[in-house]
C-alpha cells in the first residue's frame, strides 16, 4: 500500500470510500480509466483497503481533516458509494461528483435513501439499469446526469462458467441496516450442509462480523465450522471470487443478489428475514431451506414459474448484463472529468 500526501502528484479521479467491502465498485472501474487515481479512506475500517491505488494520508472520521486533503488534491473529478455523513463533507459541494451504487438490492428501498441524502450533492448518478434510473429523474434535481450503466463488479461474472461442483455460497444481507435473515437463518443453514456433499462457503456480511447482534452469531458459527470438513468462512473484504466459485446462491434481498444474476445459476431467497417487508423474488423463495430444496435447482434449476417470474422482473429492472458496465461507468467518470 503506497501513501499519498497532498499535494504529491496530480489526481484526476479520486474516490472516498467508506468501507474497505466498498471498494469492490470502484475497483472495477479504475481498471478502465486511463487517469492518475487515488482513494480517501473515510472510516478507519477502509485505511490500507486497496493495495492498486494510493491512498490518501489523512486521519479517517475527521470530516474536517478530509476536506482540506480533498482540497489540496485538487482532483477533476471525486466518485462515491456511499452516504458518509453528507451533511458533514464540504468537499462535495466544491468538487464534480459522481456516484455510483454500492450494492444493487432489491425491496429494500435503498434508491430513496440515495435520492434523499445526496440529492444536491452529486453531478452524474450512474443507474444500474432503468428501475434506478427512472426513480433518479424523477426525485434527483434537475440537471443530475443519470445514465444507465449497469453493475461494474459484475462484469466478471456475465458468461462464467458454472464449476459444477456442488459448491454453495451462504451470503444474506446485514441485519442492522438490511434486516436480512442472517440472524434468523445461519444456525440452520450449518445444519443442511453439514456432512453433506456438499462445499459451503460461509459469509457473513462484513457488518455482522463487528455489529451485534449478527457479531455473536458469526463466531458462535465461525467455531462450529472449525469442525465441518465441508464448510468454510469467506473473510475475504470482497465477493467476487466466492461468486465465481459456487454453483449455487443462498441469500436473501442482499446486494449480492443482483450481482449473481449475472451468472445465470440458481438462487435460494430466505424469506425468513428481520425486517417488516416482502422479499421480491428473483430466484426460489423458500421460508426454511433444505438439502432436498438444494439438490433440486443444483440438479435441474428452476422450475418454469420461478424462472417466469425472474425473466419478468429482471425486464422492470432493466440492468445490462453484457459484461461491459465498469467500461460505461468509467467512461462517464473520464466525462465527468473533463
Amino acid at each position: 500500500m503506497s501513501t499519498l500526501r497532498s499535494p504529491d502528484r496530480t489526481i484526476d479521479v479520486l474516490y472516498s470510500c467508506e468501507r474497505a467491502f466498498m471498494r469492490k465498485t470502484f475497483e472495477a472501474i479504475d481498471r478502465h480509466l486511463d487517469a492518475e487515481s487515488a482513494y480517501v479512506p473515510l472510516r478507519a475500517e477502509a485505511v490500507g483497503c486497496w493495495d492498486e491505488v494510493p491512498m490518501v494520508d489523512v486521519a479517517p472520521g475527521d470530516v474536517d481533516a478530509i476536506d482540506e486533503a480533498v482540497r489540496a488534491l485538487d482532483p477533476d473529478v471525486v466518485v462515491e458509494n456511499h452516504r458518509f455523513r453528507p451533511e458533514g463533507r464540504q468537499y462535495v459541494r466544491e468538487f464534480p461528483v459522481v456516484h455510483v451504487r454500492h450494492g444493487c438490492s432489491l425491496g429494500r428501498d435503498e434508491e430513496w435513501n440515495t435520492t434523499r441524502d445526496l440529492g444536491d450533492l452529486v453531478d452524474v448518478a450512474l443507474a444500474p439499469g432503468a428501475f434506478w434510473a427512472d426513480h433518479y429523474r424523477e426525485q434527483f434535481p434537475d440537471g443530475v446526469q443519470t445514465p444507465v450503466v449497469g453493475v461494474p463488479e459484475a462484469d466478471a461474472l456475465v458468461d462464467a462458467d458454472a464449476p459444477r461442483q456442488r459448491r454453495v455460497l451462504y451470503a444474506p444481507t446485514n441485519h442492522n441496516y438490511g434486516g436480512g435473515s442472517y440472524v434468523n437463518t445461519a444456525d440452520h443453514v450449518l445444519d443442511v450442509f453439514a456432512d453433506s456433499d456438499y462445499e459451503l462457503r460461509f459469509r457473513p456480511h462484513p457488518m455482522d462480523r463487528i455489529e451485534e447482534p449478527g457479531e455473536s452469531v458469526t463466531e458462535r458459527c465461525r467455531q462450529r465450522i472449525a469442525d465441518l470438513p465441508n464448510v468454510t468462512f469467506d473473510d475475504e473484504a470482497t465477493p467476487r471470487e466466492s461468486l465465481l466459485w459456487a454453483d449455487l446462491l443462498v441469500s436473501d434481498y442482499s446486494g449480492i443478489v443482483t450481482e449473481w444474476l449475472h451468472t445465470g445459476r440458481p438462487l435460494v431467497q430466505l424469506t425468513d428475514i428481520a425486517a417488516d417487508r416482502e422479499v421480491p423474488e428473483v430466484g426460489h423463495a423458500t421460508d426454511r431451506l433444505t438439502l432436498e430444496l438444494v439438490d433440486e435447482l443444483y440438479e435441474d434449476g428452476y422450475a418454469p414459474d420461478v424462472e417466469r417470474r425472474r425473466d419478468q422482473k429482471l425486464s422492470e429492472l432493466g440492468i445490462p448484463m453484457d459484461g461491459r458496465a465498469g467500461e460505461r461507468a468509467a467512461a462517464e467518470v473520464a466525462t465527468c472529468a473533463q
